[in-house]
């Protein structure tokens, strides 16, 4: 994906810092993305999320909110209700540049936010919470017995996950205030609830909340033992796949025809994460998974290997290949699978003259139905004319091009 960086004029006129994460192929659709309570825009599940969806033709907008990490104004002047414009900026920000948001995320507060903003943009259409609280008040319990000094000296020192923030009387009349639940039920989108059952700072109560005070269609995913900032990369990878999924029902993401000389389209490889081996795998913006290696070579074990990809491919097409033709011909097979196995032997093994060792796939396949023996023979036979079969025994020319 391309990263642009910039700034826009938040509520009161601040700028607020944006990253804006660009699809590497067709732009199909746009998402916003707004973070937790005095968080920031690159935490690790904003950071998962958005690449996830960039890979799938989504771009991605994620922004410090006003007096938050690298973006102006003064965050003890801020309420739930700036948050809110704050997010309404956003939006307009990205309908100037033609690329109104259909879908919008949000992270504990920021899914709040969210919920409040919504209704109120027609481009949206799907929206998502994770760690969301019903009631906006709830995060007042953050502040202890700074709440008496804030109600009677207006405002007050507050510590939170180890950093000090002024927090207002404003702030804290104006959560009292909010009330979530008209806007949840008139919210007229598609709605996808998240939230960890073990979450200690916002309880798994909120979600129920909110998803019955919704109307259909949503949907309640459990985020099962990860904690409220979602900070664990197999629980944000996790978030991240739901969300690319589910989203997928709900927005328009058409790709355009596919280049010419690639019929199939592109299917596109990046890193997932730097420190290890996990790669996302995508074929346009419905079809995606992941690559890694196992835990004995250094990967995380999150998905196949690439010789696992390479001998999927070959289980995958003898098995068409076979049903296809036993289609044809009005053959009863009932059920076909194929086990294949790969493994690197000497070249001399494989009855060649190079002392070189070369790769070996092995087959095993199973035909179920009431098929005669020349039935089953000829069939074994046509699994030899699987197009990945001849070419991995022919060989192919990779042609590999370096782009700036």
């Amino acid at each position: 994906m391309s990263i642009e960086r910039f700034t826009f004029p938040g509520h009161a006129g601040d700028d607020l810092a944006a990253r804006l994460d660009m699809p590497d192929g067709p732009h199909l659709a746009t998402a916003l993305f707004a973070h937790c309570f005095t968080c920031g825009k690159d935490i690790t599940a904003a950071r998962r999320i958005a690449a996830r969806l960039s890979a799938m033709g989504i771009a991605v907008l994620r922004f410090d909110f006003t007096g938050l990490g690298h973006s102006g104004g003064e965050f003890g002047n801020t309420t739930f209700t700036s948050n809110v414009d704050d997010l309404v900026q956003a939006v307009a920000h990205l309908a100037d540049r033609g690329m109104a948001p259909s879908l919008m995320i949000g992270h504990s507060l920021g899914g709040a936010a969210v919920l409040k903003a919504a209704g109120q943009i027609d481009s949206v259409k799907a929206v998502v919470t994770i760690g969301a609280p019903f009631d906006p008040e709830h995060v007042t319990h953050n502040f202890g017995d700074a709440l008496d000094q804030i109600a009677a000296e207006g405002k007050a020192s507050v510590d939170l996950a180890g950093r000090p923030f002024t927090i207002g009387k404003a702030f804290v009349d104006d959560v009292a205030a909010a009330a979530l639940e008209p806007a949840i039920g008139k919210l007229h989108k598609a709605l996808l609830v998240m939230h960890a059952p073990r979450d200690t700072t916002v309880g798994v109560e909120n979600a129920t909340r909110i998803f019955l005070a919704a109307k259909h269609p949503k949907s309640f995913v459990t985020l099962d033992d990860a904690d409220h900032l979602v900070s664990r990369p197999e629980d944000a990878e996790y978030a991240a796949e739901v969300i690319s999924a589910w989203a997928g029902r709900y927005l328009d993401l058409r790709p355009p025809a596919p280049p010419p000389g690639a019929p199939e389209g592109i299917v596109r490889v990046s890193e997932a994460d730097a420190n290890g081996f996990l790669q996302d795998v995508n074929a346009g913006p419905f079809h995606h998974t992941v690559a890694d290696e196992p835990l004995a070579y250094g990967g995380t074990n999150q998905g196949m290997s690439p010789y696992g990809f390479l001998s999927a491919g070959l289980g995958a097409c003898t098995s068409m290949t076979i049903r296809m033709y036993a289609r044809r011909k009005g053959w009863p097979l009932d059920h076909v699978s194929v086990d294949v196995s790969h493994d690197k032997v000497h070249a001399q093994d494989a009855e060649t003259s190079k002392a070189v060792r070369i790769d070996s796939f092995r087959r095993e396949i199973r035909l179920e139905g009431s098929l005669d023996a020349e039935q089953r023979q000829r069939l074994l036979e046509i699994a030899d004319k699987c197009p990945v079969h001849r070419t991995l025994e022919t060989g192919a020319r990779v042609e590999t091009i370096l782009v700036d």
